[in-house]
This record gives structure tokens, sequence and C-alpha cells, in this order.
């Protein structure tokens, strides 16, 4: 009979530093960057959870910040008078050290699941110069590799075709051992910044960032050879380093999804990797169109047929590139959804309907799949 044995669970032993860590990192997330309103968060949670206590508290943790590097002191030239405070306007800022951390922390919460492995599973059908050996071998051409030549295998083919103990090895004797290509993807994720992305009392550009910054984290980490452009789009779109993904903002914008889309493929335009993609989050319809003059087109009541006819022709643009789109949409409108539906089918990409709750895994999935799929 099969013995199952259970053990107490002790839960992992966490410093007080490395506790109050874990909710910084998420407190800069949803105050984009603001050290000074974290912290006051950090202290009214204190206040009601009682996060510290006598022998380590909130400004303890704030001179640990600064003193490993995860906060530093910026100095203001027009207030050299008056000491500042930690409280409301302390000067103090994010480090890159901090902004890596959230990310490697977003991916963790996000992509929890995923096991590391070594360069990635990104195989082609293609034979020929490449990264994997497939085992299989074939004849020396000129332009290979020196690194893969089979000396076993050609060692060989010099004794049949010399014949007896004949040492000397001609060209015709050299077998290399053949590889696959691996696919190397170029994405862009586009980020919808609108207004509507806190609109109604839900804050949906903090998951947003999140999924942004944990893809950016996978892609620079698990697939170093790929690129990840990241660009948000408003009544306009622009682009965006990894590094200012943290302080990301909403802003009283509508949602030029034209605009986003082809500064997307002109990005994509540009990249020498045969695959490419584009992941779009957006919660809203588009609702604005920058004209050939400069002048603006808004329509914020329903779904303008000329907004939308703009947008699927950009969709059958992207699908002429071969460049997929994945749209992610956060609403459950149902005339949303058919536009999605529509977007869709003229750029026969891919789309989920979701909440925030699993935007994360989501991509993931998909990203995957698309890593993996042999390219013909």
């Amino acid at each position: 009979m099969r013995t199952t044995r259970f053990k107490e669970y002790i839960p992992e032993n966490k410093s007080p530093f490395e506790k109050l860590l874990d909710i910084f990192k998420e407190l800069i997330t949803h105050t984009s960057g603001d050290v000074d309103e974290a912290i006051d968060w950090l202290r009214e949670l204190d206040k009601e959870y009682k996060l510290t206590d006598d022998d380590y508290t909130i400004d303890d943790f704030i001179e640990d910040l600064k003193m490993k590097g995860f906060l530093r002191q910026e100095i203001d030239p027009g207030d050299m008078g008056e000491g500042s405070g930690e409280g409301t306007g302390s000067g103090l800022s994010i480090t890159a050290k901090t902004e890596r951390l959230i990310r490697k922390g977003a991916l963790e919460q996000i992509f929890g699941k995923l096991k590391k492995s070594g360069s990635g599973n990104h195989k082609t059908s293609f034979s020929g110069k490449g990264d994997e050996k497939t085992g299989d071998h074939r004849p020396y051409q000129f332009g290979d590799d020196l690194s893969s030549i089979s000396m076993t295998e050609s060692l060989r083919n010099a004794q049949v075709n010399q014949g007896g103990f004949d040492s000397s090895l001609t060209e015709d004797d050299l077998v290399v051992e053949d590889t696959h290509y691996r696919a190397q993807m170029s994405t862009v994720l586009m980020i919808d910044i609108s207004h509507s992305m806190i609109l109604y009392g839900e804050d949906r550009i903090t998951p947003a960032k999140k999924v942004a910054m944990a893809l950016s984290e996978l892609i620079t980490t698990r697939y170093p050879k790929d690129t990840l452009d990241i660009i948000v789009f408003g009544d306009d779109a622009w682009p965006i380093d990894i590094g200012e993904l943290p302080y990301l903002k909403v802003g009283p914008y509508h949602t030029n999804t034209v605009a986003g889309l082809e500064l997307a493929m002109d990005i994509l335009r540009k990249k020498k990797n045969a695959n490419k993609q584009i992941f779009m989050i957006t919660d809203g319809k588009p609702s604005c169109l920058k004209e050939r003059d400069g002048s603006y087109y808004k329509n914020s009541f329903g779904l303008d047929d000329y907004i939308v006819g703009k947008c699927l022709n950009m969709a059958a643009q992207a699908r002429r590139l071969n460049i997929p789109i994945t749209t992610f949409m956060i609403a459950q409108d149902p005339y949303l959804q058919q536009f999605v539906q529509d977007f869709t089918q003229a750029n026969k990409g891919k789309a989920f309907y979701t909440g925030l709750q699993g935007l994360g895994s989501f991509i993931f999935e998909d990203y995957e799949r698309n890593r993996k799929k042999n390219i013909r």
C-alpha cells in the first residue's frame, strides 16, 4: 500500500526588508514610479496592518533602499536651503536596479510557471547554418562554418575514398553535421494609454504595465536574439524604452489605434527577422484618427464607420506584410467584441476577450505558440 506522508508547511522566512520590498515594488508600479507617493501609501499600510515594529521601521527600510542601491537622492539646485524629509518632496527616485527588479517581479508574478531552459526552442524547417544540431550529416559546402565539420565522419570518408591507411584528407571527404535555423522574432507591443484605462474606478493600466514588463523581461532574458519594441498610443503613438514602463501613465487621450498600428509596422519593416508580430492591449474602441492636414477626427460615441474602416484597412495591410496581430481586448461589450472579430478576420490574426486577471497568461501562451511554430 502506498503511504502518503504530510509534513508541516513552513512559510518562506523573509527578512523585514524583503517583506517590505515586495510591497514597495507593487506600490511603485501603481504610482507610476512616484517614490514619495509609494512611501506615503506604505506608511498608511503600516499603520493599518502593523508591517513594522520598533526594531525595524519604515525609515529604516528607506535607508536600506538607498544603501542597497534601490533609491537615489536627487539634488534639486533650487532647494539648497532647508533639508527635505522622507515625505512629500523628498527628492528620492528609483534606480535602474529597481526598474529591473520590478520587471523580474512582474515576470515571476505573471509567468510564474515558466521553466528556464537554454536558448529556447525556436526551430524552423530550414536546414543549413544554424544553432541546433540535427544529428544528420551532409557534404561540406563552401561557406560552411569550419566548426561544424564532423572530423570522425570526414576521416572515415577519407579512409573509404583513399583506401587503406592513406591519411590524406580532401575537400570531397569533408562532411558537416546539419543544423536547424532558429526562428528569431521581432515583436512590437502596443499599449493603450487612453483615458478609458482608468475610467469607472477600474485601474486597467497597472495590469497592462505588468504584462509589458513581464514580456520585456521574458524576451530579453530567455530570447536574447529576439527584439522587442514597445509603443503607447492615445491621440498619437510613440515608442518608449523598457525602462519607462514603471512610470507609464494614462492621459486625457482618445484611442488612435491606426496611429499605433502605423508606427508598429514602420518599426517591423526595418527588422531583418523573417518572423514579426504585434501584440495590442486595449480596453476601448478606436475613437480617433489623425488626418493628413494634421487635424484630429474624434468620435467617442459608438463605433464610427470612418474610423473602423481605417482600422480594418490597417489590419489587412499588416496581413499582406505577414505580420499577425494578436489583440487582447479588455471589454465585454458585444459591439466591441464584434469589432475585434472583424479586425481579426481582416488580419487573419488572433484575438482574446479577457478580463485583467488572465491577461498575462494569455500573452505568454500565444507568444510561446508563435515561437515554436515552424516557419515554412
